[in-house]
């Protein structure tokens, strides 16, 4: 496998009225965990990149880590620090953001 973990982040807009988790959000995001990981030398092994629909719209912004397959909803940029030290570098999945199905 070339990485170690690999997070989808979604960056799908919809027109209005429907639900999306949003280009500007999801790239917002997605440059942060970019940024932090570089920051953390962890660019190597996690790769975090934009990705289209992950059919969560009414949870996001949504994200998915592989390869444990863990669906994250309603993820901020503050919440990012955590994602990657308690689950891309502690193996432990946060919990008050993981979607259950």
């Amino acid at each position: 496998m070339k990485y170690k973990k690999h997070v989808f982040i979604c960056t799908n807009q919809k027109p209005a009225p429907k639900k999306s988790c949003g280009e500007e959000h999801g790239m917002a995001l997605v440059d942060a965990f970019k940024e932090r990981l570089k920051d953390l030398g962890l660019q190597i092994d996690i790769r975090a990149q934009k990705t289209g629909c992950l059919d969560v719209c009414a949870f996001g912004p949504s994200m998915v880590v592989y390869p444990e397959g863990v669906f994250y909803g309603k993820v901020e940029l503050s919440d990012v620090e955590e994602i990657i030290q308690s689950h891309l570098i502690g193996n432990e999945p946060v919990e008050r953001l993981r979607l259950a199905f």
